[in-house]
């Protein structure tokens, strides 16, 4: 199932790959995600701000003997962040920072997949338009002979009739084929953000026949171990319960430390003051609810992403199970026989034995199985590439 070369630009799925991968909104998107969160990272790692303050000002008298002047001061206050707030606040950003880059490697997964099975989906399209206009043109040479044998009276008029009907209806089928050309390419244009030209013509085949894949307890064990999306579950974890941990640390006061020199007339004071803010009226505990209830929801959302990975394996498994079952049968005779059943009834129709109808209904039933026969072989290697994806491990070392 090859793409025919055409005057327009020829890609690869490479090519239609490295498109993707530069162009495609949704892996732009998760890119910027990690930029915030690293952004988020170093807010979590910087420390507090030291607050200056100016005063100036006269002194007026009012009674004898007091001296009259310039007024001056100058305080710097430091707010001190104590080791268990920092520690929570910092491991909170690095757990967002990797749950980022998770989502990233999940996002490009699926993208990445669904480039490849649109672009083979485009493939099967072509190919099944090869064959229906393949079989318009073999129906139209019948009917051109049957027509000829009813103008010399050798056949019946309701054979010519019956031959038109299967052309328009042939017609039909080559124009909707045609139409479904055209759709599979629009899908595969919409993953490479529109850089797919539309006289570009793709070159490629679908895969060769594999072996069977590992059975299914080692499968759950690569999903589990290599997945991103439960690798970004688990950061998301982590940063819930290190966001506890911060809110819970910030029921201690957090003090601040103030240094001033004050200059009057005849006086000059230096002073250090320490100041506690006191947890009378709140104690921090919606903050802290509200962070024990993420801490649960983020536990719950990454059970609910296990299971559904798991079974999204399950059905990826059966799918390839029941495709590869199908192409044993179609190749194991199938096809061979609807093949010489067809060339036993053109023989036959030829020979004068059998007439119009019987050849065309083993035409049509040759059709069929081919049909249903690339279906199948593109059903087994959309599985694989579900396989593929759950496992992870075409991409543990792709770039960001």
């Amino acid at each position: 199932m090859s793409a025919s070369d055409s005057a327009g630009s020829s890609l690869s799925l490479a090519d239609l790959l490295a498109l993707a991968e530069k162009h495609n909104p949704e892996l732009t998107a998760a890119r910027t995600q990690i930029e915030g969160a690293e952004g988020d990272l170093i807010t979590a790692k910087a420390y507090p701000n030291p607050e200056i303050q100016v005063e100036a000002g006269e002194s007026v008298a009012r009674d004898t003997g007091v001296t009259r002047g310039i007024l001056t001061g100058a305080d710097i206050a430091q707010p001190i962040e104590l080791p268990y707030v920092r520690r929570p606040r910092r491991e909170a950003g690095e757990a967002g920072v990797d749950a980022a880059k998770a989502f990233y490697r999940t996002i490009s997964l699926n993208v990445l997949t669904r480039v490849k099975q649109a672009f083979y989906n485009v493939l099967r399209q072509q190919e099944l338009l090869a064959m229906a206009e393949a079989n318009r043109s073999l129906l139209e040479s019948i009917r051109d002979k049957i027509r000829i044998r009813v103008e010399v009276g050798e056949a019946s008029r309701y054979e010519l009739v019956k031959a038109e009907a299967e052309l328009l209806g042939a017609t039909k089928n080559r124009e909707s084929a045609a139409l479904r050309v055209e759709q599979a390419k629009t899908a595969l244009r919409a993953l490479v953000a529109g850089r797919l030209p539309p006289d570009s013509d793709l070159v490629g085949e679908l895969p060769a026949a594999r072996r069977e894949p590992p059975n299914l307890d080692a499968l759950r064990d690569q999903v589990q171990r290599n997945h991103p999306a439960l690798i970004q579950a688990r950061a998301e974890v982590d940063r819930a319960t290190s966001q506890l941990e911060l809110e819970q640390a910030l029921r201690y006061p957090q003090p601040t430390i103030k240094a001033g020199v004050y200059r009057e007339p005849n006086l000059e004071q230096w002073r250090v003051d320490l100041i506690v803010p006191l947890p009378l009226w709140n104690q921090r505990q919606g903050p802290i609810a509200r962070a024990a209830a993420d801490r649960a929801r983020a536990d719950a959302l990454a059970d609910r992403q296990l299971l559904s990975l798991l079974y999204e394996l399950d059905t990826a498994i059966t799918a390839y199970r029941i495709a590869s079952q199908q192409i044993e049968t179609f190749e194991s005779g199938l096809l061979r026989e609807a093949e010489a059943a067809l060339k036993v009834a053109e023989a036959a129709y030829r020979l004068g034995e059998r007439g119009i109808l019987d050849y065309l209904d083993a035409q049509r039933t040759f059709q069929a199985v081919r049909v249903d026969y690339i279906n199948a072989l593109f059903d087994k290697n959309a599985a694989l590439l579900e396989i593929e994806r759950l496992r992870a491990q075409d991409y543990q070392d792709q770039s960001l």
